[in-house]
């Protein structure tokens, strides 16, 4: 189809059934551009290609369609599945796909003689203990985490590590474990603590509450006053942290979500609830591809988080579902229990769904008001490097090593709403001279670009080094071998200097020509700028710390070659340590086993050069 064609719909939809199925519309350069399923495909269909009534989105993506492929289902529960999963794996440009791919983490009480509290994340196997949860946020289960242990005094330590221990640890001292490491407790009283926490856990705090009670009267009759005080401390302590647990009403398992919209933005609020205590919420925002509304946004949300994450047995909407009787079958599917699916609430769960709604707005307010100061700092931003026009996509690279040890690289991403977090990425540096800084850019600019600089949508509309006039002239270099002003002419590259006293504030901004930028020390541009590079610092320095703690992990007799895994073992074992190792010479260390001349030789001259 050439540019000047146009789609052909009428005798498209001629062909197209009324049956549930998917449908992919893609355009003149064979990607596909939007995924959609229908109750009634052609009915659906036919709503893209009216006379009036569409959007200015809507308008965009079917002006952009060449041609449209259709699969029949046999139920709209099949096309959810198949929707979902085509979403997720083209990730088509006018679909919203909600990023949440990581697993949500449980606590897990182990089956141990003595149980150890952990922080678990995957698929809960109850042969490896009984977990609780799951938590929307990291913050929410250290919360719990802590004060579990602060209460009931349960091991938080590795088994490895409770094996060989000697003496208690800290946690021992500050009173956060009873040591059953060294014997500090028995079975049974362990048992007991252990206890105590799994009813906290399942939120039955009034309960045990109520145990603790009478264990502290019959306490004090058998004048066990410190005993009993202890306990007094911890039912105060329980009915603290239950106030802020907020323990509901609700009996099982559910999830509230609401969804609130406003100027191309929503927010998605989960709201998770377990065992009736509410373990916290989270936040989903969104830039609108196409005019969607809450219920169509809230549908994919369901669909889309659920095919990743358990269900729970009830799942309350903040706007009614078309699709919910479809989606609930789904979820049974993949669940392999009954799911309900509703927004037609009342009582307590529609007090908790208002509230929630409330959030929700609350929430999206906040979002649009710093997205509001970003979008002032990035029209700032136009005005004080001479842009043409405010960036897309930026792009900004930093180099991190210890005196040249473990170097490591990052690029970070910027659009017009912010970080681009799942499009960071960290690079390994190899083959240069430790320590050189030039080599290292020169390296990471070559291969993130030499892949991209035959596709303008790759690359970025603003690229921004950490160095000064040497590193602007490796990037300048670089770029210009692969030829990318010619493929992007509008693509600018600065760098974000020190500037002479090295004082945070106080840095230069250098253009293609190596002149230094006048822009006062309060612009907002200057404070975008300032921001995006302190985001790359931070990311280039987590990768080289991870990266120079993996070395410092590893034995240098690793590097030998022919030693294996049990010669290490027998030759740590028969000098007592590295150091030792370090220190023998060759008749030495012909004398542990498996070790001949060649050997013994190789590792004195790996030490000793």
């Amino acid at each position: 189809m050439s540019d000047g064609e146009r789609f052909d719909h009428e005798a498209f939809l001629a062909a197209v059934s009324n049956r549930p199925g998917v449908y992919r519309m893609i355009d003149r350069a064979g990607k596909v551009i939007y995924v959609g399923k229908a109750k009634n495909l052609k009915k659906r269909l036919a709503s893209y290609f009216r006379k009036t009534g569409l959007t200015t989105r809507l308008l965009s993506l079917v002006n952009n369609i060449a041609r449209i492929e259709v699969t029949n289902t046999r139920t709209e529960s099949e096309a959810l599945l198949l929707e979902n999963d085509l979403i997720k794996n083209l990730n088509p440009r006018y679909n919203i796909l909600f990023r949440d791919d990581k697993s949500y983490p449980y606590i897990c009480l182990t089956n141990h003689e003595f149980p150890r509290l952990k922080v678990f994340r995957g698929k809960p196997d109850r042969r490896k203990g009984s977990f609780y949860g799951p938590f929307p946020s990291a913050g929410s289960i250290r919360y719990t985490i802590n004060h579990v242990q602060r209460m009931f005094k349960l091991r938080n330590c590795e088994d490895a590590s409770m094996q060989n221990r000697a003496r208690a640890c800290l946690q021992y001292q500050i009173r956060r474990c009873t040591g059953p490491c060294v014997g500090h407790t028995d079975r049974e009283s362990y048992a007991r603590q252990v206890e105590q926490a799994r009813l906290f856990l399942e939120g039955k705090s009034d309960e045990l509450i109520d145990r603790q009670i009478e264990l502290m009267e019959a306490q004090s009759a058998n004048l066990q006053f410190e005993a009993a005080a202890e306990v007094r401390d911890r039912i105060e302590t329980l009915r603290r942290v239950t106030e802020k647990q907020f323990v509901t009403d609700f009996r099982g398992d559910l999830d509230i979500i609401a969804c609130a919209t406003a100027q191309d933005y929503s927010c998605i609020q989960l709201f998770m609830i377990r065992n009736g205590t509410s373990l916290g919420n989270k936040p989903f925002y969104n830039r609108a591809r196409l005019d969607t509304d809450a219920a169509s946004l809230l549908e994919s949300f369901v669909m889309q988080h659920y095919s990743n994450h358990p269900a729970p047995s009830e799942i309350i909407t903040s706007h009614e579902l078309d699709s919910a009787d479809a989606l609930a079958e789904t979820l049974e599917r993949l669940n392999g229990s009954r799911v309900r699916v509703t927004s037609r609430v009342r009582g307590k769960r529609k007090r908790a769904l208002e509230g929630a709604i409330a959030n929700a707005g609350q929430a999206l307010e906040s979002y649009l008001l710093s997205a509001s100061l970003l979008g002032k700092r990035m029209q700032n931003l136009v005005e004080v490097l001479h842009l043409e026009q405010a960036p897309e996509r930026i792009e900004c690279f930093d180099v991190s090593h210890t005196m040249g040890e473990s170097t490591r690289a990052s690029c970070v991403v910027f659009g017009r709403d912010g970080a681009v977090k799942g499009e960071y990425r960290r690079y390994n540096i190899d083959g240069i001279q430790a320590g050189d800084d030039y080599a290292a850019l020169r390296q990471v600019l070559e291969r993130r670009y030499r892949k991209r600089q035959d596709d303008p949508e790759l690359l970025p509309d603003l690229i921004l080094i950490d160095g000064g006039k040497g590193q602007l002239g490796v990037a300048l270099d670089v770029l210009e071998a692969l030829n990318l002003p010619t493929v992007k002419p509008n693509l600018r590259v600065f760098g974000v200097a020190k500037g002479v006293e090295r004082r945070a504030g106080y840095e230069q901004i250098i253009d293609e020509e190596k002149t230094a930028l006048n822009i006062p020390q309060d612009s907002p541009g200057l404070l975008l700028i300032q921001q995006i590079r302190d985001e790359a610092h931070r990311f280039a320095i987590a990768g080289h710390r991870m990266a120079r703690a993996k070395a410092r992990r590893k034995s240098p007799l690793e590097e030998i070659p022919g030693i294996g895994a049990r010669k290490r073992a027998r030759l740590l074992n028969a000098f007592g340590g590295l150091q030792g190792v370090q220190a023998a010479g060759v008749e030495e260390l012909m004398q542990v086993k498996g070790i001949n001349r060649e050997t013994a030789q190789a590792i004195y001259d790996n030490f000793h050069g």
